[in-house]
């Protein structure tokens, strides 16, 4: 479908899902459900009964059949008094981070205008930017909800891993898959996360005694390290926190190096990668899960794309033809040794209450038609700082610091899996800081 000046191209079809109506007419209980009167959007991944769920793919929509059901996911906003307001556009498969689809066309992205919307959940973030919906469903593999929050300005949760129901969302690998959301506000993203996250016990703790800001992990800014993201991150906390949490800068490689037995071999074997992100143990990390990450998705898709030979864009193309003729090796052993080990690693650093501060993506949002090359560096870089939450599977908020030069910047924070309600709770505490403290030095309003 032809994407419309008004909607940013964000929507691949727009309609209404209601809420259930209330059973007694009178009643003033609907007006009480936690996302009462909020709209949302929902990446074409998302099972809606009745509607073909897209993929991202034009061949993918007429070679399968209506959905039966509609994910659970999406029936838990609804049920807590959401509006849906359409289906949003997505990278083809899910398989970029990108945003840009050859069919349906690029979603415009409202805070960087002529640079990608971020992918695959393109449309969501977008939709949500532009104000079309006041939160968005998308899906979080290997950067799908974080890349998109950073290039649109928008805050995005990827949760931890296994702790939302996946059930009715297309796969993509489900050792990493994860449904999660935007917002334009930490009070509606903390809403939705209340919404869409199981019961859980008070935490132990309110406040994180450990912040880590691994210096290294903002060197991989390269050339936008003058940028001063590493300076801000540092004054907030300090600001915030003060004397009350322990601030580690150490280097998150050399961690990785010293507590990821099984990551040697990788570092060899990812070399050229690893030369390209500044930091080898971090980039071999990626490697590991991009690795399980491709035969996860052979395993998925394999025979469709054998049997239907679709027809996928520039860039989606080469990266699925890749998957679909890639081997095992190196072992599937050897890979799932380091992801458990990067696993351990991560909790025994984070602890109860620890937080991470890294940067979201490397640099400003790349150009549209950006050449294929400056591309995949990017990407590589991206990787190595979105492989930490990916591969550990704990949970990550994107947050928007403002712009700088007339681009979005923002920066993430991590906390332990099943700490979600914690993180989000440390971003309110920690934003107004973050925000005053960028656009004090970059002089411009978040």
């Amino acid at each position: 479908m032809e994407a419309k000046d008004d909607d940013h191209g964000a929507f691949m079809e727009k309609f209404l899902l209601l809420p259930p109506p209330d059973d007694d007419p009178s009643s003033q209980q609907h007006q009480l459900l936690p996302l009462h009167g909020l709209t949302f959007a929902i990446k074409d991944i998302f099972d809606i009964a009745g509607r073909v769920t897209g993929f991202g793919s034009p061949d993918w929509r007429r070679t399968h059949a209506p959905a039966a059901a509609t994910a659970p996911a999406v029936l838990a906003a609804l049920a807590a008094g959401a509006t849906g307001v359409g289906t949003t556009v997505m990278d083809e498969m899910a398989y970029s981070i990108n945003g840009e689809n050859a069919h349906y066309g690029t979603p415009a992205n409202p805070c960087a205008p002529g640079r990608v919307p971020g992918g695959s959940s393109s449309g969501s973030a977008v939709a949500v930017a532009a104000c079309q919906a006041d939160f968005a469903l998308g899906t979080d593999t290997g950067g799908s909800v974080r890349v998109p929050a950073a290039y649109c300005g928008v805050f995005g949760l990827r949760p931890s891993h296994g702790l939302v129901s996946a059930q009715g969302v297309v796969p993509m690998a489900q050792m990493f898959d994860t449904v999660g959301w935007f917002a334009r506000d930490l009070a509606t993203l903390s809403l939705v996360t209340d919404v869409m996250l199981p019961p859980a016990p008070p935490a132990a703790a309110e406040r994180p005694s450990r912040l880590t800001i691994p210096a290294d992990c903002f060197r991989i800014l390269g050339s936008s390290v003058d940028d001063h993201t590493y300076e801000i991150v540092n004054a907030s906390v300090a600001k915030i926190f003060g004397s009350d949490a322990v601030v580690d800068n150490s280097n998150l490689g050399d961690f990785v190096s010293s507590n990821v037995p099984s990551i040697g071999k990788f570092i060899v074997l990812d070399d050229t990668s690893a030369s390209s992100s500044g930091v080898p143990a971090l980039s071999a990390i990626s490697h590991v899960m991009r690795l399980l990450q491709r035969s996860e998705f052979k395993t998925n898709h394999g025979e469709w794309v054998n049997t239907v030979r679709p027809d996928l864009g520039p860039g989606i193309r080469e990266r699925v033809q890749e998957a679909i003729a890639s081997q095992d090796e190196p072992t599937m052993e050897d890979l799932h040794a380091v992801k458990t080990e990067f696993s351990s690693a991560l909790a025994a650093l984070l602890k109860e209450d620890g937080i991470m501060a890294i940067p979201t993506v490397p640099g400003a949002p790349p150009r549209l038609r950006t050449e294929a090359a400056a591309l995949e560096s990017f990407r590589a870089r991206a990787f190595s700082l979105l492989s930490v939450a990916g591969l550990s599977g704990v949970c990550q908020v994107s947050i928007p610091l403002g712009t700088r030069d007339g681009v979005p910047v923002s920066v993430s924070l991590l906390a332990r899996h099943g700490a979600d309600r914690f993180l989000v709770g440390v971003a309110q505490e920690l934003y107004e800081a973050l925000r005053d403290e960028a656009a004090a030095v970059w002089g411009s309003s978040p």
